[in-house]
């Protein structure tokens, strides 16, 4: 019985890290939505979330997890973003640390905005804990349009995010 009970585990696990690691999601289209959060970290992220300020498809946009030293002036000057569109449009945030603080940060920043549609933006291989999280944290009234930003994942990567997004789960289940 506990041998039964072993493959069939092994099974879903391997089925499950299958499932994650070759059906990564990918880039949303041009819907708009109140705000776009951006997650900071592999690169192309900010990049596409000043795409969906520039291109009308978000009015607001949240920079979470900036480094306390990063000022606005030398984000506006790294991404060619206008001083203008930096004091109406972007709000660096400085609180979070980890996906899980990204999500609280970005609940408080929704609130706070009065969002009712928010675009999440992370690297396609962070997306699902990324969301996860973001979803249990924020009103569920909410709508979150995942939007990918493309890369290619290592292995390692890959098989690290995985476990971190089982973990994840079991924490919530658990209600840790």
């Amino acid at each position: 019985m506990f041998r039964r009970i072993f493959a069939f585990l092994l099974l879903a696990w391997l089925l499950g890290f299958a499932w994650f690691a070759v059906l990564l999601p990918q880039p949303a289209d041009d819907t708009k939505t109140d705000g776009v959060v951006v997650l900071t970290g592999a690169g192309g992220r900010i990049e596409r979330g000043i795409e969906a300020v520039r291109e009308g498809w978000s009015q607001k946009m949240l920079v979470s997890g900036v480094d306390r030293e990063v000022r606005p002036e030398e984000l506006a000057a790294e991404y060619d973003i206008p001083a203008s569109l930096m004091e109406c449009c972007i709000t660096l945030g400085y609180d979070a640390v980890d996906t899980r603080t990204n999500a609280a940060e970005t609940a408080q920043w929704a609130i706070d905005n009065k969002m009712r549609t928010i675009r999440l933006v992370t690297s396609d291989w962070h997306m699902r804990r990324a969301a996860f999280e973001l979803e249990t944290s924020i009103d569920p009234d909410i709508v979150i349009l995942r939007d990918a930003v493309t890369s290619e994942p290592s292995f390692a990567m890959l098989f690290l995010e995985y476990h971190k997004f089982l973990i994840g789960h079991v924490a919530r289940w658990l209600d840790l």
